[in-house]
């Protein structure tokens, strides 16, 4: 051993994630194509002309696949929260430098999820934004509503799974703010969307979604969606059995 480290992962292999690219994407969601077909004049999405997103704008650092998806899984369900840091840096990039926000607010776990995980992964990644941008982070939503696992749900699925899983704690608390959802993977954003319509009905006037990754839907989602499945499974197995 060379050096002690408290990240389980080697500096070569932190380094080798990289920012999604494409050159057709919705300038609202953020969600790359093939082509422009999808887009309308605007570059807006279907989903996003009708209002399904929830949130305002969304950005994501890289692809959901290879070296950057195990890292998350790592640091979600082989629970190493000493990821927070070099994943929280890759966050930071996928920021653009001129929005400007009030608040940080990240998307909350259940209360037996997160007790049962031992942390709040998307909480740990809002304290690293927060740390390099001097923004407070309001833990003022809840997730009142225990959903079962997104993966391997079609889309319309994964949105009625969370609907109104969300509540804010306190009514008009984010009253004209422009606020920063985190997380740390979009998939189809159902669960953002979510999140920020609860934090629109607490007064938010401007939502945007900030993830370290997203799922690339130019390539077929299955594969890591039924590994995704999976894993979240075993984990959740792994908890309940180490609970009893």
């Amino acid at each position: 051993m060379r050096e002690v480290n408290r990240i389980p992962v080697c500096k070569t292999c932190l380094s080798k994630p990289e920012p999604l690219h494409a050159e057709y994407f919705c300038v609202r969601c953020r969600t790359p194509f093939l082509n422009a077909f999808p887009l309308d004049e605007d570059g807006v999405c279907a989903l996003c002309r009708r209002g399904a997103s929830g949130f305002d704008a969304a950005y994501s650092f890289g692809a959901y696949e290879g070296e950057l998806r195990e890292l998350i899984h790592l640091f979600k369900y082989g629970r190493v929260p000493t990821l927070a840091r070099p994943l929280g840096k890759l966050l930071a990039l996928g920021l653009p430098r001129e929005e400007h926000f009030d608040a940080i607010v990240p998307v909350p776990l259940h209360w037996w999820k997160r007790w049962q995980r031992g942390f709040n992964q998307s909480e740990l990644l809002a304290k690293e934004i927060a740390r390099r941008t001097n923004l407070p982070v309001k833990n003022c939503v809840r997730r009142v509503k225990y959903t079962n696992a997104q993966a391997g749900l079609t889309n319309a699925r994964r949105r009625a799974n969370v609907s109104q899983a969300f509540r804010a704690k306190g009514k008009r608390i984010l009253e004209g703010q422009r606020v920063l959802l985190v997380d740390d993977v979009m998939t189809t954003g159902a669960t953002a969307a979510s999140c920020a319509r609860a934090l629109k009905r607490a007064g938010a006037t401007y939502v945007a979604l900030l993830t370290v990754a997203r799922v690339d839907r130019r390539v077929a989602a299955a594969s890591h969606e039924f590994l995704d499945s999976n894993l979240s499974r075993s984990s959740e197995y792994a908890e309940s059995r180490s609970i009893a």
